[in-house]
């Protein structure tokens, strides 16, 4: 099957839960800039950094089948594993600011995060084993640093969370500074997947 499907599936549902997302925030009751602080202010911060992280899968995902002329059985599963992991951003994004930050909150967002990513990494190994030897994927992200090292910090933050000033904020300020982290780094798409793409362009 080629992938044209599986990629209008993947935007439709990423679409959704952005949507979904943007849907549980909660106007202020006053006409006010402090009112929106007060009320709103947590809530934006959440929806900031989970619709930052869903704009990033969304980003790489396109990228990466850029790279992929077919799919097979395994990756449309792995796909829907990924899409699984994403669409329960909206509620631990909800659980994240109605709580305003406590740890099980924090912890389960964390997971969430771990799960999405080690989603993501397992769908590029599944496109690897499909292509073969000659994989251009294999080529393009190498050793893939990133994606090994990204799961290591949601850990990181995940144990923080749990182990560290339980009824304080460091434990908890260490998580997020880990979770935003990530996302920052993140930010811009893979350029090795960019230029093995170009340089695809250029010899065809």
């Amino acid at each position: 099957m080629r992938t044209g499907r599986l990629e209008a599936f993947s935007d439709g549902v990423l679409a959704i839960i952005i949507t979904i997302m943007v849907l549980s925030l909660t106007p202020p009751s006053g006409h006010e800039l402090s009112d929106l602080i007060r009320s709103t202010g947590v809530g934006l911060l959440t929806y900031l950094m989970s619709f930052l992280y869903i704009g990033i899968y969304w980003n790489n995902h396109h990228h990466l089948f850029q790279l992929v002329d077919y799919v097979s059985g395994g990756v449309l599963w792995a796909n829907l594993a990924l899409l699984f992991f994403l669409s329960l951003l909206p509620f631990t994004t909800s659980w994240l600011d109605q709580s305003r930050f406590a740890t099980t909150p924090v912890v389960v967002y964390g997971l969430n995060l771990l799960l999405a990513a080690l989603a993501f990494f397992l769908l590029g190994r599944v496109i690897m084993r499909q292509q073969g030897s000659d994989s251009p994927l294999r080529r393009a992200i190498g050793t893939d640093v990133k994606g090994k090292i990204s799961p290591v910090l949601y850990v990181v933050g995940i144990f923080s969370a749990l182990t560290i000033d339980r009824d304080g904020h460091i434990g908890v300020g260490i998580a997020l500074a880990c979770f935003v982290g990530v996302a920052v780094w993140w930010i811009v798409p893979d350029r090795r997947i960019v230029r093995v793409i170009d340089q695809a362009g250029t010899t065809s």
